[in-house]
Protein backbone atom coordinates (compact mmCIF):
# COMPACT_ATOMS: atom_id res chain seq x y z
CA UNK A 1 0.00 0.00 0.00
CA UNK A 2 1.31 3.46 -0.84
CA UNK A 3 1.88 6.09 1.78
CA UNK A 4 0.38 9.55 1.53
CA UNK A 5 3.84 10.99 0.76
CA UNK A 6 3.93 9.00 -2.49
CA UNK A 7 0.59 10.38 -3.67
CA UNK A 8 0.29 13.72 -5.40
CA UNK A 9 -1.90 15.85 -3.14
CA UNK A 10 -3.71 19.09 -3.78
CA UNK A 11 -3.51 21.84 -1.16
CA UNK A 12 -5.82 21.08 1.74
CA UNK A 13 -7.40 24.54 1.49
CA UNK A 14 -8.70 23.82 -2.02
CA UNK A 15 -9.90 20.24 -2.45
CA UNK A 16 -10.35 19.06 -6.02
CA UNK A 17 -13.97 18.22 -5.34
CA UNK A 18 -16.18 17.80 -2.31
CA UNK A 19 -18.10 14.92 -0.79
CA UNK A 20 -21.23 15.69 1.22
CA UNK A 21 -21.78 14.12 4.62
CA UNK A 22 -24.67 12.06 3.19
CA UNK A 23 -22.40 10.68 0.45
CA UNK A 24 -19.59 9.98 2.93
CA UNK A 25 -21.96 8.06 5.21
CA UNK A 26 -23.13 5.86 2.32
CA UNK A 27 -19.56 5.39 1.02
CA UNK A 28 -18.36 4.25 4.46
CA UNK A 29 -21.28 1.82 4.67
CA UNK A 30 -20.44 0.35 1.24
CA UNK A 31 -16.70 0.22 1.98
CA UNK A 32 -17.41 -1.82 5.10
CA UNK A 33 -19.18 -4.42 2.95
CA UNK A 34 -16.30 -4.79 0.45
CA UNK A 35 -13.10 -6.66 1.35
CA UNK A 36 -9.68 -5.34 0.31
CA UNK A 37 -10.77 -1.82 -0.69
CA UNK A 38 -10.06 1.44 1.06
CA UNK A 39 -10.63 4.40 -1.26
CA UNK A 40 -13.35 5.81 -3.49
CA UNK A 41 -12.11 6.35 -7.05
CA UNK A 42 -13.96 8.98 -9.08
CA UNK A 43 -13.27 9.28 -12.79
CA UNK A 44 -14.76 10.50 -16.00
CA UNK A 45 -14.96 8.27 -19.03
CA UNK A 46 -15.82 8.90 -22.66
CA UNK A 47 -19.32 7.79 -23.56
CA UNK A 48 -22.84 8.24 -22.38
CA UNK A 49 -25.51 10.31 -24.06
CA UNK A 50 -23.67 13.60 -23.70
CA UNK A 51 -20.03 12.66 -24.31
CA UNK A 52 -18.72 11.88 -20.82
CA UNK A 53 -19.99 9.76 -17.98
CA UNK A 54 -19.02 9.52 -14.33
CA UNK A 55 -17.37 6.46 -12.89
CA UNK A 56 -17.46 5.87 -9.14
CA UNK A 57 -15.95 2.74 -7.70
CA UNK A 58 -13.79 1.36 -4.94
CA UNK A 59 -10.08 0.71 -5.20
CA UNK A 60 -7.39 -0.67 -2.91
CA UNK A 61 -5.28 2.52 -2.93
CA UNK A 62 -4.26 5.52 -4.98
CA UNK A 63 -2.06 4.99 -8.02
CA UNK A 64 1.03 7.03 -8.90
CA UNK A 65 -0.02 10.51 -10.02
CA UNK A 66 -3.52 10.34 -8.52
CA UNK A 67 -4.92 13.30 -6.63
CA UNK A 68 -5.95 12.10 -3.18
CA UNK A 69 -7.75 13.78 -0.31
CA UNK A 70 -9.89 12.88 2.68
CA UNK A 71 -13.26 14.36 3.53
CA UNK A 72 -15.70 13.26 6.26
CA UNK A 73 -13.53 10.21 6.90
CA UNK A 74 -13.52 9.01 3.28
CA UNK A 75 -10.38 8.92 1.12
CA UNK A 76 -11.10 9.94 -2.47
CA UNK A 77 -8.73 9.49 -5.42
CA UNK A 78 -8.97 11.04 -8.89
CA UNK A 79 -6.72 10.23 -11.83
CA UNK A 80 -4.84 13.10 -13.57
CA UNK A 81 -6.96 12.93 -16.75
CA UNK A 82 -10.25 13.26 -14.85
CA UNK A 83 -9.10 15.96 -12.42
CA UNK A 84 -9.68 19.03 -14.66
CA UNK A 85 -13.21 17.88 -15.51
CA UNK A 86 -14.08 17.33 -11.84
CA UNK A 87 -12.57 20.52 -10.39
CA UNK A 88 -15.14 22.05 -8.04
CA UNK A 89 -17.65 19.19 -8.38
CA UNK A 90 -19.67 17.84 -5.45
CA UNK A 91 -20.54 14.18 -4.85
CA UNK A 92 -23.81 13.76 -2.99
CA UNK A 93 -26.03 10.82 -2.07
CA UNK A 94 -29.72 11.27 -2.78
CA UNK A 95 -32.41 9.03 -1.30
CA UNK A 96 -35.85 10.25 -2.31
CA UNK A 97 -39.12 8.78 -3.49
CA UNK A 98 -38.02 9.38 -7.10
CA UNK A 99 -34.44 8.12 -6.98
CA UNK A 100 -31.68 6.80 -4.77
CA UNK A 101 -28.00 6.93 -5.58
CA UNK A 102 -24.95 9.09 -5.96
CA UNK A 103 -25.24 12.39 -7.80
CA UNK A 104 -22.37 14.48 -9.11
CA UNK A 105 -23.03 18.22 -9.21
CA UNK A 106 -20.40 19.44 -11.66
CA UNK A 107 -19.89 23.15 -12.46
CA UNK A 108 -17.82 22.15 -15.52
CA UNK A 109 -20.78 20.46 -17.22
CA UNK A 110 -22.50 22.73 -19.74
CA UNK A 111 -25.27 20.17 -20.30
CA UNK A 112 -26.34 16.84 -18.86
CA UNK A 113 -28.32 13.91 -20.18
CA UNK A 114 -31.78 13.25 -18.80
CA UNK A 115 -30.46 10.18 -17.00
CA UNK A 116 -28.08 12.37 -14.96
CA UNK A 117 -25.14 10.04 -15.51
CA UNK A 118 -23.51 11.73 -18.48
CA UNK A 119 -22.49 15.29 -19.24
CA UNK A 120 -20.87 17.55 -21.79
CA UNK A 121 -18.16 20.16 -21.26
CA UNK A 122 -17.66 23.43 -23.16
CA UNK A 123 -16.80 23.08 -26.85
CA UNK A 124 -13.13 22.47 -27.43
CA UNK A 125 -12.68 20.59 -24.16
CA UNK A 126 -14.05 17.25 -25.37
CA UNK A 127 -11.61 14.73 -26.82
CA UNK A 128 -12.61 13.80 -30.38
CA UNK A 129 -13.04 10.09 -29.62
CA UNK A 130 -15.38 10.61 -26.67
CA UNK A 131 -18.41 11.93 -28.56
CA UNK A 132 -21.43 9.65 -28.52
CA UNK A 133 -24.95 9.88 -29.81
CA UNK A 134 -28.00 10.13 -27.60
CA UNK A 135 -29.00 6.81 -26.19
CA UNK A 136 -25.53 5.30 -26.34
CA UNK A 137 -25.15 5.09 -22.59
CA UNK A 138 -28.50 5.86 -21.01
CA UNK A 139 -30.74 3.16 -19.80
CA UNK A 140 -33.45 5.54 -18.56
Amino acid sequence: MRTMTEIQELPTTTPLLSVTEAAATKIKQLLAEEPDVGVLRIAIQGGGCSGFQYGLGFDTAAADGDHAFEQHGVTVVVDPFSAPYLQGAEVDYVDSIQAAGFAVNNPNAVSSCGCGHSFQVAEGETPEDSAAGCGSGCSH
